[in-house]
């Protein structure tokens, strides 16, 4: 029997696409949470990265808040209005509880978010696995985070907190870093600059070999802006906290739901949002 916080193997028609592990041992300036890595086509291309030397925090995929009521769920430094990137002690984790659901096509996992020796979120996460073509596969993650204190928390970013263009928080992706920086695209837009902080149905990271293609699969995971890197390093984001901070009233729940498209290859606009549409219904 598979001891409840062993890493989990996730396969789409047998062949294991991705690794997500449960309990990491992590210093407490990373802000311990679980992650998926390795990520990897159906041929075996690996597409995240985990801790790279220019952001230790970046952990392949998973959920990351830098500012919950001031305390740090992302990892690194906290941006401080009026000082900037600052050392703080303040550094949340999030902890496994239980799965009521596990095999290897997903899982349903219940987590605590503490910081300060209190909890501050309950988390619910689904995550699917599921194929849809022979070159290309879909990651599904949806998380819930209720309130579990008896007052009011809200969400924020570095851009709230008075950092331009730093809306990051949410859902994050951090994709491999490689000689070229990747080419980034929605149905609209192209470029860094063109899609970076601007809400679209769906977003392509394009890379040597491989695609990524990020979908919110609500109204309200749509209406997000996503934050995108491709120059500084390679990652992809929907933002919790944009332009202002995200209020979550005591015993009330946030939810939100991407489904990423991981394939093969070098996709231009066309295939993507056919991929898209399969894998998402619209």
């Amino acid at each position: 029997m598979t001891a409840p916080g062993a890493p989990l193997v996730l396969r789409v028609a047998g062949r294991p696409v991705g690794r997500y592990v449960v309990r990491p041992e992590l210093p407490a300036r990373l802000s311990p949470r679980p992650y998926l890595h390795p990520v990897t086509t159906l041929s075996g291309t690996a597409v995240t990265e985990l801790a790279p030397a220019d952001h230790p925090h970046h952990l392949g995929v998973g959920v990351a808040v830098p500012d919950v009521e001031g305390h740090n769920f992302w990892g690194g430094r906290t941006y401080v209005r009026g000082r900037g990137p600052t050392e703080l002690d303040n550094h949340g984790a999030q902890r496994h509880g239980s799965f009521p659901l596990r095999d290897p096509g997903g899982f349903v996992q219940e987590l605590r978010w503490v910081a300060a020796g209190g909890g501050l979120l309950r988390e619910r996460r689904t995550v699917v696995a599921a194929g849809i073509t022979d070159t290309a596969w879909a990651l599904d993650f949806t998380f819930s985070l209720t309130n579990v204190t008896p007052g009011p928390l809200s969400i924020g970013s570095p851009a709230t907190n008075g950092r331009p263009g730093a809306a990051y928080g949410g859902f994050f992706w951090r994709a491999p870093k490689e000689s070229a920086a990747p080419r980034v695209f929605t149905a609209e837009a192209e470029g860094e600059t063109g899609v970076h902080g601007r809400p679209a149905d769906w977003l392509a990271l394009v890379g040597t070999g491989w695609t990524l293609v990020f979908a919110g699969a609500t109204d309200t995971t749509r209406g997000d802006p996503w934050f995108v890197r491709t120059a500084e390093y390679p990652g992809v984001g929907s933002s919790l906290a944009s332009a202002a901070r995200l209020p979550i009233p005591p015993g009330e729940t946030v939810v939100r739901r991407i489904v990423t498209v991981v394939a093969d290859g070098r996709l231009g606009r066309d295939e993507a949002a056919a991929l898209v549409r399969k894998a998402v219904g619209r």
